[in-house]
């Protein structure tokens, strides 16, 4: 319907504009374009000598779409660009992610054991072995089965994330809210058709479900935006319990060090470490990741010399049966206990957010080979020195450590604490960009730490809110435990979100077989939810936390989008149709003078109603009028000569386009506007040519068409070859291709051959770059957003208000651009929704 609405290019547009005529045309003499020739697959034919399809033109009235010829022409230009890492690469990185990824989840043996018995009291070895046993098969089933070797994999071109899961859904099914699609972006992905079979038509059938149903689309991005809301909430939790829970380890070496001094140099710590994340992941990952291997080493260190000095027998908890005798002895504390069980990982969510900072293969290296058994030694020689020792249960960890190494383990355990935090906080920026990109988070500042790797960044407003949320939760609730309970609820929560996620992704993408669909969410699904009915036990002591962080952020993330989604479709509503706009500039008297106006707008199709504004406030409109669209679609990454696509709006004396620039929810848009405007206008120029071109062989083809056999009789000559291209494909190309017969010169369009000497072609290039010295101008709307006066209560509060509040004091639109004053031009629109 919208397609339909939408034909501003169309034929009977175009006849409008021939026949007026308005005072602010350029009066250059140039033909309509004639009927559109393409070049169609023959499917049904044989294959010809080079193994290549045979191909037809056939002549049309329809206009080809040249949004998607051109992304024709560069599909595919990228596909295995990214090749494999170096093994020291990957070592390398492998070696950043301690200091990055797993210090969350390296701090835990801090405080597992002291929370776990906090419910559960020791009433012998078997209640210890049965803790150990449970800890140690969470974290072999969680962290290593599910999230390193089936949830890595689900990434979506190397990024990770709730976020991620649902842009890679998006590029396979048309779930988002934002009806901005076209064609030509699944040009960008690297997705590939699979051949029919019987998981295929499972998930066509999915995939129409979730296109046709608004209410499954809703459901899937609360679930998508709870997700990422606990993510968030993680960030703010995990640096208050992991610096608290080191520092008071003092407690018991320094009589004088009461609960006030844990509170004020955790606070001190905090302030640090905060601050220090300006200079990006990358060098704090250097930074912290030689203490993070020491904090490694010095935890299997101490683990083996418990085991050996206190009690071997410890490792009889491999034995699964033990988690049921630990069951059977206590019933209803044991299940309480897994509120406690749950911190053993923590951090786990962190593998798959953080893993745009790293890859796959460096994440999956690090955990497997020194992260998983070093804190299997950690947690059993804990156990075995809790054997010996049942009532230093409270500080186990500290109490374990051989008398001389206290203070160099201390220390080493309070910088490992502080570097525990950077996995969450990392986590949180690529959260919080992906949620941007994907109108879901009001536009922020973002700082692009690396030239490296694209996603390693920095969001001030986002650390400076974290540090204060930190500080106000230590200075609030004075003790690990009131935070542990806090702690469980949402990192339970984003892992169940996750478990839904991939679920949907190995049913609908990677068509996986029925039974290992549906056993992923059953196994996972069923040990999730039991430690989450465990941990909703303890929201009366602090785990309401995460559930008011969780709350505010889902309620602004689904506000922000419920607005953007309002706005576009009052936009494509609101919307000119090309006979209004050339009576406006006739009736106006509005006349045309030398320059390049950007006309900023989100609409992918049609002239913004913000145009018909200029027109109505402006006596003159520049030369040149270019539409930018800036869009984002669901893929991390956008090649930089995809960029931007282009579109004729009228006929050629009008000098009217439309540009979509096209950016990756991964691509940071930090170029300064001068090099926005020299790769938009030399796109621009190469358009004219393809489209010259086009024009070329579409003469050609009718001047052959009227010699009956003249195309058949030269097919062996190359000609066919230089039509096996698309008709917008590189003229050297083309060229290229020609040449592949040897009396292919013969048979060359004379239109072709003479290029250089078309004067359509000439005076379109000319009139771009006098317009390009006279100057750009950026012409954008200043919008606001109202509810109509008969909305609903709850819309004209979301709308008027809290929306409303959220666009005065987010990041605006001309700062996005990076564009000076004297280059910017506003007038305000109202969009009532």
């Amino acid at each position: 319907m919208m397609e339909g609405r939408e034909r501003d290019g169309g034929s009977e547009a175009t006849a409008l504009m021939v026949q007026s005529e308005s005072r602010w045309v350029d009066g250059s003499e140039v033909q309509a374009e004639s009927p559109r020739w393409y070049v169609q697959d023959d499917f049904s034919g044989e294959e010809n000598g080079d193994g290549m399809r045979r191909r037809k033109l056939e002549k049309t009235l329809h206009r080809v779409d040249s949004f998607d010829v051109e992304a024709m022409d560069i599909a595919g230009a990228h596909a295995g660009h990214g090749k494999d890492m170096s093994i020291g690469s990957t070592l390398a990185l492998a070696f950043q992610t301690l200091g990055v990824v797993y210090g969350d989840m390296g701090t835990s043996p801090l405080y597992v054991f002291s929370s776990v018995f906090s419910e559960a009291h020791i009433k012998g070895p078997d209640d210890i072995l049965g803790a150990l046993s449970l800890i140690m098969y969470t974290i072999a089933l969680i962290p290593l089965t599910k999230y390193v070797f089936i949830v890595l994999k689900a990434n979506n071109n190397g990024e990770g994330g709730t976020f991620s899961l649902y842009s890679l859904i998006s590029r396979y099914a048309n779930v988002s809210l934002l009806p901005n699609r076209q064609p030509s972006d699944e040009k960008i992905s690297s997705f590939r058709l699979k051949l029919p079979s019987q998981e295929l038509e499972r998930a066509l059938r999915i995939k129409d479900r979730l296109e046709r149903s608004s209410t499954l689309k809703t459901l899937l991005l609360l679930l998508v935006l709870m997700g990422t809301s606990m993510v968030i909430g993680d960030g703010i939790l995990t640096p208050a319990i992991s610096v608290m829970s080191a520092v008071s380890g003092l407690q018991d070496q320094i009589s004088s060090f009461d609960e006030d001094a844990v509170v004020i140099v955790s606070i001190i710590f905090l302030v640090i470490l905060f601050s220090i994340q300006q200079f990006g992941t990358s060098k704090i990952g250097l930074t912290f990741a030689p203490a993070l291997s020491i904090w490694f080493f010095s935890l299997a260190s101490i683990g083996l010399y418990n085991i050996i000095a206190h009690d071997v027998t410890v490792l009889r908890a491999f034995n699964p049966i033990y988690i049921y005798y630990f069951f059977k002895r206590n019933t209803i504390k044991a299940w309480r206990s897994l509120g406690g069980c749950v911190l053993c990982i923590t951090g786990a969510e962190a593998m798959f957010a953080d893993l745009g900072h790293f890859s796959v293969r460096s994440i999956q290296i690090a955990f497997t080979f020194v992260v998983f058994p070093c804190l299997l030694l950690a947690y059993m020689g804990q156990a075995a020195y809790l054997m010996k020792n049942p009532t230093m249960v409270d500080t186990a960890f500290y109490a374990s450590i051989p008398g001389s190494l206290f203070w160099p383990v201390f220390v080493i355990a309070t910088l490992a604490a502080m570097i525990a935090s950077q996995a969450m906080i990392s986590a949180t920026f690529s959260c919080i960009k992906q949620s941007m990109a994907l109108s879901c988070f009001p536009r922020l500042k973002i700082i692009h730490t690396s030239r490296r790797f694209m996603g390693q960044i920095y969001i001030p407003v986002i650390n400076w809110f974290l540090m204060i949320m930190c500080v106000l939760v230590c200075a609030t609730f004075r003790s690990t435990t009131e935070i542990s309970n806090a702690y469980g609820i949402a990192e339970v929560g984003v892992m169940m979100v996750t478990t839904t996620l991939v679920t949907l992704v190995m049913v609908l993408i990677w068509q996986t077989n029925i039974f290992l669909a549906i056993g992923f969410p059953v196994l996972f699904g069923s040990i999730e939810l039991t430690y989450f009915s465990a941990v909703l036990m303890k929201v009366g002591q602090g785990g309401w936390l995460p559930l008011v962080f969780a709350s505010i952020f889902l309620l602004v993330m689904y506000t922000w989008n419920y607005g953007s989604v309002l706005k576009y479709q009052s936009e494509v509503r609101q919307k000119i149709s090309m006979d209004l706009m050339l009576e406006l500039g006739s009736n106006l008297g509005t006349v045309r003078v030398p320059g390049i106006g950007l006309v900023y707008s989100e609409l992918v199709r049609g002239v913004p109603a913000v145009f018909g504004q200029f027109l109505t406030s402006l006596p003159a409109i520049h030369s040149t009028i270019v539409f930018v669209c800036i869009k984002y679609v669901p893929v991390p990454v956008v090649p930089q000569n995809e960029r931007f696509l282009f579109r004729r709006l009228c006929p050629k004396d009008y000098h009217m386009f439309r540009c979509v620039a096209r950016y990756g929810y991964k691509d940071i848009r930090k170029e300064q506007y001068q090099n926005f405007e020299q790769l938009l206008i030399e796109s621009l120029e190469n358009f004219l040519r393809k489209e010259a071109l086009e024009l070329a062989l579409e003469n050609e083809a009718c001047n052959m068409d009227s010699e009956d056999e003249s195309v058949h009789s030269h097919e062996s000559n190359g000609f066919t070859d230089s039509l096996r291209m698309p008709l917008m494909a590189d003229q050297s190309l083309r060229q290229e291709s020609v040449q592949l017969g040897p009396s292919s010169s013969s048979v060359l369009p004379t239109s072709m051959m003479s290029m250089s000497d078309d004067p359509a072609l000439e005076y379109d290039l000319s009139s771009l770059r006098e317009a390009k010295e006279s100057g750009v101008v950026y012409l954008v709307g200043h919008g606001d957003v109202k509810a109509r006066k008969n909305s609903w209560f709850i819309k004209k509060l979301a709308i008027n208000y809290f929306y409303t509040f959220m666009r005065a004091n987010c990041r605006a639109g001309p700062a996005n651009l990076n564009v000076p004053h004297t280059n910017l031009l506003q007038v305000g629109m109202t969009y009532m929704v």
